[in-house]
């Protein structure tokens, strides 16, 4: 059910249901991205990882990081970084290093498994993007303009945290 202010007009409200499906479209892919990470790991019966880590080290690829970068850059949404950080060096897919002039950082970066687990990715994103464009779903200049929509609605958002008006 959609609230709306009654000091909308007819266009206004418009936009709002639209913005409002765009909310919700954008929260269901990213659970479906996990989902299909998810799927494609028991495929391939990697278990010992779930789909919120895996994409953690594919967004780091080949950076060294610190955990709070991690946020920072984009790379990281959730709020139990440590946790996840923690336990991707346990099972082998990060090292991490404390810095030697600040000993409370920590920076981290994938190690070869990890790198491997990306790859995997990569390539399940790859199979994706040629299906897309064989089946005609989307063109290169479509997901151009879906890319450049949602970057300004990032740069809107960002600016709404800061409170820049």
């Amino acid at each position: 059910m959609t609230h709306y202010s009654p000091l909308l007009d007819g266009s206004q409200k418009a936009f709002l249901t639209c913005y409002l499906d765009n909310l919700a479209l954008v929260e269901r892919l990213h659970r479906l991205l996990l989902d299909v990470i998810k799927d494609e790991f028991e495929r391939l019966s990697i278990l010992e990882i779930n789909s919120v880590q895996a994409l953690l080290l594919f967004n780091i690829a080949d950076n060294e990081v610190t955990a709070g970068e991690l946020k920072s850059r984009g790379y990281y949404q959730g709020s139990n970084v440590s946790y996840n950080l923690k336990k991707l060096v346990e099972l082998g897919y990060m090292h991490h290093q404390r810095s030697e002039i600040d000993r409370r950082s920590v920076r981290v970066k994938l190690t070869e498994k990890g790198r491997k687990l990306r790859d995997v990715l990569s390539g399940l994103f790859a199979r994706h993007a040629e299906g897309m464009e064989r089946r005609g779903l989307i063109d290169s200049s479509g997901m151009d303009e879906i890319n450049m929509s949602l970057k300004r609605m990032e740069r809107f958002w960002s600016e709404q945290i800061r409170y820049i008006y």
